[in-house]
């Protein structure tokens, strides 16, 4: 039977703390501590105070190639690589550091999420070092952007030099929209 040290527990506590407040699920808590699924769970539920998501991760690399998710997953990536670079910082203290940078930098809305959540970052960056996902340079702004490692990349052009003709249609758009039709309506009407 091995001792486990005290110090050595506090620290992973520590950093199931930091994740769970930084929107962790319990997948990603369990795969970068050894704390047992049952502390987890305590943990998660005090910090909270609901009990974690259920279902599984998610799985796919085509979520990150879309448009606006591959926008804040090329930021995200282009920190992270520069931490691991630059700052001496490898493994889960990597992502949660690139990952607290990226919202700096987005600022999402009061009471909205953003685009990238810390599961989401964390599966890309393992998408990354199993090496299905590479970043290739936009021939436009010379930006480097997440494309799929298998893809042709010989003309790319980005997401922010060739937007979609649906990008900032979004629920927040239509939600303003309504807004400004019922304030409208009620103008009319006085």
């Amino acid at each position: 039977m091995t001792k486990k040290s005290v110090i050595t527990e506090a620290q992973e506590i520590q950093l199931a703390i930091e994740l769970v407040k930084l929107g962790a699920r319990l997948q990603l808590l369990e795969s970068e501590t050894s704390l047992s699924r049952e502390r987890l769970l305590k943990l998660y539920k005090e910090l909270k105070g609901v009990s974690p998501p259920k279902g599984m991760l998610p799985f796919s690399t085509d979520w990150f190639i879309t448009w606006q998710p591959n926008i804040h997953s090329s930021l995200f990536i282009s920190i992270h690589r520069y931490l691991v670079e630059h700052a001496q910082v490898s493994g889960i203290e990597a992502i949660m550091k690139a990952y607290k940078l990226y919202l700096e930098q987005v600022e999402p809305a009061r009471g909205e999420e953003p685009v990238l959540s810390l599961t989401r970052a964390w599966t890309l960056v393992r998408f990354f070092d199993s090496k299905m996902l590479k970043t290739t340079a936009c021939n436009e702004c010379g930006g480097q952007f997440v494309v799929h490692r298998l893809d042709l990349h010989d003309h790319y052009t980005c997401g922010l030099c060739h937007m979609p003709s649906r990008a900032g249609k979004t629920k927040r758009a239509r939600e303003d929209a309504v807004t400004a039709s019922i304030a409208s309506r009620n103008l009319q009407a006085a």
